[in-house]
């Protein structure tokens, strides 16, 4: 990752170049009315009605949540407090997770909240550092979606998640094909715990919201998706997400 990163991401307007780069391989779009579907190049089937949908958190669920190390790197990029950053970065990222500003523009106001100045060559830093804190994943859980795949069940995903670090995904984890709704909620123009974000995954998703398990490891989230009249799990482990859809089966064919 480290090379791909160093070529892409060097000299003035290397965001805007990183842009063009993952977008000219990502998945195409398919509308459906107002709403926009994101499906891999070779969709997932269409799944079995008679089995209870899953619908997926990514970071703290399938994926690992940012690294330790990787946020060390990010506060010495950026050059800053670590209290202060982290501040800015998190208060300024609902809306760039949800598209309303650019990198560029995001990682600007983020250093005017610390009163620095980032120029494009700073920023290019920010951003390959920032995707590579996100990286990591569950392996036990990616497992168990494809399974889920294998099976026949319905299954999507519901990201808060910037354009930048989608379009890495989209390179990188083919395991995103096993989805037949990608919701990123940088496409979609909502996060969670907004309830257009859950929604918008259960018309996509085709099935009354009560057809749905939302699975998450924050309650804020989890709390969000069973107000729209989903089921919801608040995520520890696999295992006992695993007792879950055992138990949530059973309930939904009685």
């Amino acid at each position: 990752m480290s090379n791909f990163w160093h070529t892409t991401c060097m000299g003035h307007g290397a965001v805007g170049h990183l842009i063009r780069t993952f977008r000219a391989r990502a998945p195409r779009a398919r509308t459906a009315g107002a709403r926009t579907i994101w499906t891999a190049p070779s969709p997932a089937p269409e799944g079995r009605g008679d089995l209870l949908t899953v619908l997926f958190d990514l970071f703290g669920v399938v994926a690992c949540h940012q690294s330790e190390e990787g946020g060390d790197r990010l506060v010495r990029v950026a050059g800053a407090p670590a209290p202060a950053f982290w501040e800015a970065y998190w208060a300024r990222r609902p809306s760039y997770d949800r598209a309303d500003v650019s990198a560029s523009e995001y990682w600007r106001r983020v250093g005017e909240d610390l009163g620095l100045r980032f120029d494009d060559h700073r920023i290019s830093a920010l951003v390959e550092a920032d995707i590579a804190s996100w990286d990591a994943v569950d392996d036990t859980m990616v497992a168990l979606v494809g399974e889920l795949a294998a099976s026949g069940r319905r299954i999507g995903l519901l990201s808060n998640i910037p354009e930048e670090l989608a379009l890495y995904y989209e390179e990188h984890h083919s395991w995103l094909r096993d989805f037949h709704v990608r919701a990123f909620s940088c496409r979609i123009g909502h996060v969670k715990p907004e309830p257009e974000a859950y929604r918008w995954c259960q018309e996509a998703l085709g099935v009354e919201p009560e057809r749905v398990l939302f699975v998450d490891d924050r309650r804020e989230n989890v709390r969000g998706a069973q107000e729209t009249g989903m089921r919801a799990h608040l995520f520890t482990t696999a295992a006992r997400l695993r007792e879950e859809f055992a138990r949530w089966d059973a309930d939904a064919s009685t």
